[in-house]
């Protein structure tokens, strides 16, 4: 069992730089409470941020109406930004397992053109990072949110073989 890593967001700084962001909506959840008048209604929404080349960013926001939320939920999206590794083929470098709470994501690399094969959460994900092929498999729950959070998870755990050749290096 491997446990979860600290995930790097980029810094403030480097954020501002990406000018070509966008966002996609994943999901729009309404939430009820019971008060002496009725029914008053919350809403919160999960978003995907990214560049279509290797950063990629999950934004969740709650709000009393649904475009508040969705405005929340892209600006916390650009403070939760990651760089992917993303091989000149358009797929990941190796396969890779990530979890969060009850969900757990399996990301293979796949050949050229075989597009991307994923539930729409992790397809947003992927979409987002600029991965054009890949495999992937959901364990456990369909939670959105957590479907997000896993697969991020497995894309901070992927390494470049300039990385893994470092890491073997002999130390003098």
């Amino acid at each position: 069992m491997t446990t979860l890593q600290e995930i790097q967001y980029l810094d403030a700084g480097e954020a501002d730089q990406l000018s070509t962001l966008s966002e996609v909506l994943v999901k729009i959840n309404r939430c009820a409470v019971v008060v002496k008048g009725g029914r008053r209604f919350s809403f919160s929404a999960l978003s995907i941020s990214g560049n279509k080349s290797g950063v990629v960013g999950y934004g969740f926001g709650k709000s009393r109406q649904v475009p508040g939320a969705i405005e929340k939920a892209a600006r916390d999206g650009r403070k939760h930004l990651m760089r992917v590794p993303i091989t000149k083929s358009g797929t990941i470098p190796h396969e890779v397992e990530g979890s969060w709470c009850g969900s757990k994501v399996r990301i293979l690399p796949a050949s050229p053109g075989t597009g991307i094969i994923a539930c729409p959460s992790v397809r947003a994900v992927a979409e987002m990072a600029g991965v054009r092929d890949v495999l992937t498999k959901s364990f456990g729950s369909t939670n959105p949110v957590n479907l997000v959070k896993a697969t991020l998870h497995a894309l901070s755990l992927l390494r470049t073989p300039e990385q893994i050749a470092e890491l073997r290096a002999p130390r003098p």
